[in-house]
């Protein structure tokens, strides 16, 4: 029953799904197919159906919560397209600017962030983000609500290595806004279409603001040797502050993964949210086999 992995992945953050949604994040062949599924499924009790939102026996303040996220979503998408501007036009060494997050589904609340994914130039990813937290934390207060930076990769590493749900869910989601080389982003990592074959990308409306003077400036000063010593001096004074506040609150293999970092590649996770929630999607898919005798291969982080 294909219809139960994407109901499964969203109940997590408990988010019930329309029959459009159910059919993007399914590997089902086609409309007709998902809807004798869903009836399927709704005749055993397996899913239930509130207003037009399909679920596995969430209650009606998700629904609600769920339509307020979308509106407040609608009217934060202007704030985030012009935060992502703003990037791309003033700060050196960026190649690309993309909303990712609870915000790229469509949905915001008090407690999302706008989450910026930023492709910078070759042996500048550092610098680059050493530049975006001294601005966060000086300009904006160390606030994070619209201006929440935790994964950069280099124009020369494209391809996310993690091949799971959870990336997988995060690329076809994500929402480009800056930058023309995040059309080759998208097609070196076509691979989550293997998890999400009917999820199409729209990159139609994808544009490139002119870079600033300043930026210019910037980039010629620092295009040099001076470069690659703040490049490298930026990069260990983070990774060191980050072992030193999160190393000894997880082991070894979780804060590889939760602190991917790399020349050309900077992902800052300190809650582990992608093991998190493949371990406790897994947890589910044994629920499911136990009460419905319904089994899918195990995920991995």
């Amino acid at each position: 029953m294909k219809i139960l992995q994407p109901l499964l992945y969203f109940n997590l953050f408990q988010h019930p799904l329309t029959e459009e949604e159910i059919f993007h994040f399914s590997s089902l062949e086609d409309i007709k197919h998902l809807q004798l599924e869903l009836q399927n499924a709704l005749s055993k009790q397996i899913i239930q159906k509130t207003e037009e939102f399909y679920h596995l026996h969430l209650n009606q303040n998700n629904i609600k919560k769920r339509r307020k996220g979308n509106l407040e979503a609608k009217k934060v998408m202007k704030i985030a397209k012009q935060k992502a501007e703003f990037i791309f036009k003033y700060f050196p060494f960026i190649e690309g600017v993309a909303i990712s997050g609870s915000l790229s589904k469509g949905y915001f609340d008090k407690d999302s962030d706008i989450d910026f994914f930023i492709i910078t130039q070759k042996n500048r990813l550092w610098f680059c983000k050493m530049i975006l937290m001294v601005y966060k934390k000086t300009f904006l207060f160390n606030s994070k609500k619209f201006f929440c930076i935790n994964y950069l990769v280099s124009n020369h590493a494209l391809e996310i290595k993690d091949k799971n749900r959870f990336t997988a869910t995060e690329i076809a989601t994500m929402i480009p806004m800056q930058g023309t080389i995040l059309n080759d982003f998208f097609e070196i990592n076509n691979w989550y279409k293997q998890f999400y074959p009917n999820k199409k990308i729209t990159i139609d409306k994808l544009l490139t603001s002119n870079k600033t003077y300043f930026r210019s400036a910037f980039e010629k000063l620092t295009n040099n040797v001076l470069g690659d010593w703040l490049e490298t001096i930026s990069f260990k004074i983070i990774f060191n502050f980050w072992k030193l506040k999160y190393q000894n609150k997880m082991t070894s293999e979780d804060f590889e993964l939760a602190f991917k970092s790399s020349k050309e590649v900077s992902k800052h996770h300190p809650s582990n949210y992608q093991k998190k929630v493949i371990d406790k999607l897994n947890l589910d898919y044994k629920e499911v086999k136990e009460k419905h005798n319904i089994e899918f291969p195990l995920e991995h982080a």
